[in-house]
């Protein structure tokens, strides 16, 4: 009986296999894809403010509904979802967030009125949202311990494909049908081709291990084993846990549970997350429109901000070297203020086209160094049970305030404060999260998914 009990467990068992591109590298494809499109769709939101400010003859405060019934969607998807996958699986929920996210995209490019048209975006949203959350946890719980920092921070570097893809995209669908709706039925396509490919993706083993599923776990870690080339070992499964029912009580209880299991790192999570965003998804936004209206023509601005997300894929690689070398903790401290500080001198330059789009791109390439490294660390901050859950929480937050940017964004603070001060007052936001971040969580860097704790007062430096 000791030494069964001395034996790893599956879910150690998994973390500690070798890195094969056929087996997990794959689940790492096929999530990133999902992943692609969720940056393709939020980035989406900028290029349709000015084009359908102009079909329907929006004011500027009826046009920030555009971004924010699709972003407040996406803040009920990632609270729905993340919470959901740590009931009913990760596969069940990663396969209908893309199959959701395509239908309301359809009836989105058929609205009758612009009414109708925020509420289909609301919808497809709600799908959406809940990519990330799941496929983070899914991925996260797939990937061998000692490379789960660099294949995380790696899967951000298709939030940049998926934006750049759509600046582009755009630009020409406009140039050769000049109608918004070629721009929301092309996402579709490959949308409905990784729902496809996602059914080959199978149950996370540590989300089976927690739930108590022997046999479906032992085949999952079994042909995991088998398909990387690891020598096998003896393992053995824990205790069957009852499996919770989906309900109001229990989703609620998950919330509870995050902040009874440390109300620090919970506070660091939702602030990180709430304002990097924020800078994020302000810029990303509005760009478009502060562009045009700084005397730049409709396409080029589409490829200026286009060329802004499509250098984030050099700070996603830069982030990806460094993660594990420095660390999620100094990262974040370094470059999240940064970011802000570029986009502060940006509007301070913005009639300056050469100095202007410089500091742009830098922007783009320091934001894109924090948000993978913010997604890697909040992932690693909660145990199993919490882990999409959590990370589903903090994104909600963060989403809930990027769907209100664009409305106090474009009524109040740019009409009112101006470009400088309503960048420089997100970016104070930022430099006070990583304050408490460094005084109140922990440094993650190579701890195992399974021995996630709380901190302890000793540990609050």
């Amino acid at each position: 009986m000791s030494y069964q009990t001395e034996l790893p467990t599956g879910d150690q068992v998994v973390q500690e296999l070798p890195w094969r591109w056929r087996v997990q590298g794959k689940i790492f494809l096929i999530g990133g894809l999902g992943f692609m499109f969720d940056a393709w769709d939020v980035t989406l939101n900028g290029y349709l403010i000015p084009l359908l400010s102009d079909h329907w003859d929006l004011t500027p405060g009826e046009a920030a509904w555009v971004a924010t019934s699709n972003l407040i969607g996406m803040a009920i998807g990632a609270f729905a979802w993340g919470s959901i996958a740590d009931i009913i699986g990760r596969k069940r929920a990663f396969t209908l967030t893309l199959l959701i996210f395509s239908i309301f995209t359809v009836l989105g490019a058929f609205s009758p009125d612009f009414i109708w048209f925020c509420v289909f975006r609301f919808m497809a949203g709600v799908g959406l949202g809940g990519c990330i959350p799941v496929d983070y946890a899914l991925v996260g719980e797939f990937t061998p311990r000692k490379h789960r920092g660099r294949v995380l921070t790696a899967m951000d570097a298709w939030w940049p494909i998926g934006a750049a893809l759509c600046g582009v995209v755009s630009a020409l669908l406009m140039t050769a049908f000049g109608d918004w709706r070629y721009l929301m039925l092309v996402m579709v396509l490959p949308a409905l081709l990784v729902f496809w490919v996602r059914r080959s993706v199978p149950e996370s083993p540590l989300f089976l291990v927690q739930k108590g599923r022997q046999a479906e776990a032992e085949a999952v870690i079994n042909d995991l084993v088998k398909r990387t080339g690891a020598t096998p070992t003896p393992w053995r499964l824990p205790s069957p846990e009852e499996t919770p029912k989906l309900s109001i009580g229990s989703v609620s209880g998950q919330l509870t549970a995050l902040w009874r299991f440390d109300w620090r790192i919970t506070l660091a999570a939702w602030g990180l997350f709430l304002s990097i965003l924020l800078v994020y998804y302000g810029a990303l936004t509005w760009m478009p429109q502060i562009l045009v209206q700084a005397g730049y023509e409709q396409s080029v601005a589409f490829l200026t901000t286009a060329g802004m997300t499509a250098v984030g894929f050099f700070g996603v690689v830069a982030a990806a070297l460094l993660v594990e070398r420095v660390g999620r903790k100094w990262i974040l401290a370094v470059s999240g203020p940064l970011s802000a500080v570029a986009l502060v001198i940006f509007a301070l330059t913005v009639e300056l086209p050469a100095v202007a789009t410089a500091w742009l791109l830098l922007f783009g390439f320091l934001i894109q160094v924090a948000i993978p490294v913010l997604y890697t660390y909040v992932s690693e901050l909660y145990p199993t049970e919490l882990r999409a859950s959590g990370f589903g929480w903090a994104s909600t937050v963060s989403r809930v305030g990027a769907g209100l940017v664009p409305l106090i964004f474009g009524s109040l603070l740019w009409p009112v404060l101006g470009l400088p001060l309503t960048f420089a007052a997100t970016g104070l936001l930022v430099l006070l999260a990583v304050l408490w971040m460094a005084r109140n969580a922990p440094e993650t860097r190579g701890i195992a998914l399974n021995q996630v704790k709380p901190l302890t007062t000793s540990d609050s430096v």
